[in-house]
C-alpha cells in the first residue's frame, strides 16, 4: 500500500500519483459501480459502464474494523461491474465510502517553511484525535483556504492501512489495479466543480450514500467544512443541512449558499429522494440540484439517463475528472 500524496485544492487526498487511469470503480456497502472514460479536455464522454450489487453485508464501511467481509463476493461484482468497461482495464482509480476514513480540517496561524515540519505537525494534531495508531495508517493532507496573516488550513485524511488493502485485494482478484484512491464525497465534489460555471459563493454538497451522510461547504474550489453522520431519512438530513446552514453563517462568515446540490439520493429511489429535496428546499429555502455532468461529460449512446444511474456515476466519474478536467 503505498502512501498519501497530495493532489491539491479542495479535491481531496488520494493514495497514489500516478498517470491518469481511464477507469473507475466506486465500492459502497451495496453496489460496485465501473466508469470509463475516453478523450481529453472537452472531448471527454463516458464510454462504458456498469453496475453490480453486493449481498448484504459483504462490505460494511468503517472506520476502525473489519471492512471486507466476503472478499469473494466483492471481486465477483467488481468483475461484473467492468465488464461493460472496453477496453477492459489492467489499472483503476478506486473510490470508497467517506466512512472508510476520519476528514479533518487543521488550522495552523504560521505554516513551516520545512515540509518536514509541516508534516510533524499535522501528525501531532491527527495522533490526538485519531482511534488507532498512525504507525498504522495511511495520512493525507492538501492545502485548503488561506488565512489572514500567512497561515492556512489543510484538509487531512486518515484511514487505516489494512482497511484500505482489504479492498485493494478484492481489485487484483478481479484482475485490475488499483493506483488510485480516494473518498466518495472527494470526488462528487470534483464532478461538481469540473462540470458547472464556478459558483459565485459558497456552496453545499449534500451526499446520500448507502449508510451515511456527508455536507460539504466548498468556497471557490476549497473545502471549507466537511461533516459525517449515520444514515439519515429526509427529517433527519433536512435537519442536518439546517445545522450546517447555521455552522456556515455563524462560525464561516456565510450568508447564504449560491447553490445546493443533492447526490446519491436517488439510489434510494425517486420518491425518497424526492422527499429529500423538498425537505432539505423547505429548510434552506434554497432550490436543491442534482449531480448532473452529461453537459460536460455526455454518456456515448445515450441521450437520457436516468437520475439514480447519474448518482451512481458520479462519485466514480469524479476521480478520472480530477486528472484530466479539474
Amino acid at each position: 500500500m503505498s502512501p498519501y500524496t497530495s493532489t491539491g485544492s479542495a479535491r481531496g487526498p488520494a493514495w497514489l500519483a500516478s498517470p491518469p487511469p481511464a477507469t473507475a470503480l466506486e465500492i459502497s456497502s451495496r453496489r460496485v459501480a465501473a466508469v470509463g472514460v475516453t478523450g481529453q479536455g472537452p472531448g471527454l464522454a463516458v464510454s462504458g459502464y456498469g453496475t453490480a450489487p453486493l449481498p448484504a453485508g459483504a462490505v460494511e464501511p468503517q472506520l476502525n474494523g473489519v471492512n471486507v467481509h466476503d472478499p469473494d463476493a466483492l471481486t465477483s461484482a467488481i468483475r461484473a461491474a467492468l465488464e461493460s468497461v472496453t477496453p477492459r482495464p489492467k489499472r483503476v482509480a478506486l473510490v470508497l465510502p467517506d466512512t472508510v476514513a476520519k476528514v479533518s480540517l487543521i488550522r495552523f496561524e504560521k505554516v513551516p517553511a520545512r515540509a518536514a515540519d509541516l508534516e510533524q505537525l499535522i501528525r501531532w494534531q491527527v495522533r490526538k484525535a485519531a482511534p488507532f495508531n498512525l504507525e498504522d495508517a495511511q495520512l493525507a493532507w492538501v492545502p485548503g483556504i488561506a488565512l489572514d496573516g500567512g497561515g492556512r488550513e489543510y484538509i487531512v485524511t486518515v484511514a487505516r492501512r489494512d482497511v484500505i488493502a482489504a479492498y485493494e485485494r478484492a481489485c487484483e482478484a478481479a484482475g485490475v489495479y488499483a493506483g488510485l484512491v480516494d473518498l466518495a464525497s472527494f470526488n462528487l465534489m470534483n464532478t461538481v466543480l469540473a462540470t458547472a460555471p464556478p459558483a459565485p459563493a459558497d456552496w453545499l454538497l449534500v451526499h446520500v450514500g448507502d449508510d451515511y451522510a456527508t455536507l460539504a461547504v466548498v468556497r471557490g474550489q476549497d473545502l471549507v467544512s466537511f461533516r459525517n453522520r449515520g444514515e439519515a431519512g429526509a427529517d433527519e438530513l433536512a435537519d442536518l443541512t439546517h445545522q450546517t446552514a447555521m455552522y456556515h453563517e455563524d462560525r464561516l462568515g456565510g450568508g447564504g449558499f449560491s447553490r445546493v446540490v443533492l447526490a446519491g439520493a436517488a439510489l434510494r429511489g425517486g420518491e425518497a429522494a424526492d422527499g429529500m429535496r423538498r425537505r432539505i428546499e423547505e429548510r434552506l429555502g434554497a432550490k436543491v440540484e442534482p449531480v448532473d455532468f452529461r453537459g460536460t461529460v455526455p454518456i456515448r449512446d445515450r441521450i437520457a439517463a436516468a437520475p439514480d444511474l447519474l448518482d451512481a456515476l458520479a462519485p466514480a466519474l469524479g476521480i478520472l475528472l480530477r486528472e484530466r478536467v479539474a
